[in-house]
């Protein structure tokens, strides 16, 4: 315990802010075994069924530009609002608020200008995903503003975070990148290939690996026990999607290195 608190900030004084942290928690690991266990949300290679049958999603369903758009929209909007409704001259609160507007203005403008897409997206997955996105975003900056006041933790690890957060950004960018560029090769169709280059050569989930680099640089910025909590979920979320992804990619190409793992290089 004593550890722990050289590290982080004590619980805030919020049932909200201390439920939601294990509600959140919980949920994103269910939805990660759920991944595991072939029960997918809707959405890239798993919009649709591997039956040679049309889908019918029960809700629905929009394009997958639409679709993304709309997962990091509102959560871009209450980054950027936090700066208007929570002023404050605190470099750590500042520097959670920035960090969470660049991420999401990132993956807004690679929806808009880098990605390619053909498929669609099931409405109660964009929905499930959006509701994580902007809840766990205005949970963030609310728990940080019990900090406000606060003794800093002994150990102040905010620019640590900010180097995870650089690199975790440039990394995810630089992978989706080389994922676009596929979709280039083949004219734009949607036609999958086996992704080479940077640490495609050894996971096949490289940008997931640095999705996750930047969701823990917001905990390390910000040091609070709700940001630690969503950056465990979010972990659990996309090990479990990494490994779904990984056993598709099998299952569709004969040739598929075996050696290339699904998250972690030559471990996972």
């Amino acid at each position: 315990m004593d550890m722990a608190t050289s590290f982080v900030y004590p619980p805030p004084p919020s049932m909200l802010l201390n439920t939601m942290s294990v509600i959140g928690l919980a949920a994103l690991a269910q939805i990660a075994w759920s991944e595991v266990r072939g029960n997918h949300l809707k959405y890239s290679k798993f919009a649709s069924s591997s039956s040679p049958q049309p889908q019918k999603h029960r809700f629905g369903s929009f394009s997958s530009r639409i679709g993304m758009l709309l997962l990091y929209t509102p959560a871009f909007l209450a980054a950027a609002a936090s700066f208007f409704l929570l002023p404050s001259n605190d470099l750590r609160f500042l520097l959670l608020k920035s960090a969470l507007a660049i991420h999401f203005f990132k993956r807004i403008f690679e929806v808009l200008c880098i990605h390619k897409y053909s498929g669609d997206m099931a409405v109660d997955s964009a929905f499930i995903i959006t509701s994580s996105y902007f809840s766990s975003t205005v949970l963030m900056l609310y728990s940080q503003t019990f900090t406000l006041g606060l003794t800093e933790p002994p150990f102040d690890t905010k620019l640590i975070g900010i180097v995870m957060f650089v690199v975790g950004i440039i990394g995810n960018l630089y992978h989706h990148v080389l994922l676009a560029k596929l979709r280039d090769e083949e004219g734009g169709k949607k036609v999958y290939k086996i992704p080479k280059g940077g640490l495609f050569n050894t996971i096949i989930c490289p940008h997931y690996l640095f999705e996750i680099i930047v969701f823990w640089s917001f905990f390390v910025i910000s040091q609070t026990i709700y940001s630690f909590s969503f950056a465990m979920g979010t972990t659990f979320y996309l090990v479990g999607r990494s490994y779904a992804t990984r056993r598709w990619y099998l299952s569709k190409f004969d040739d598929f290195p075996k050696h290339i793992k699904a998250l972690i290089p030559f471990v996972f």
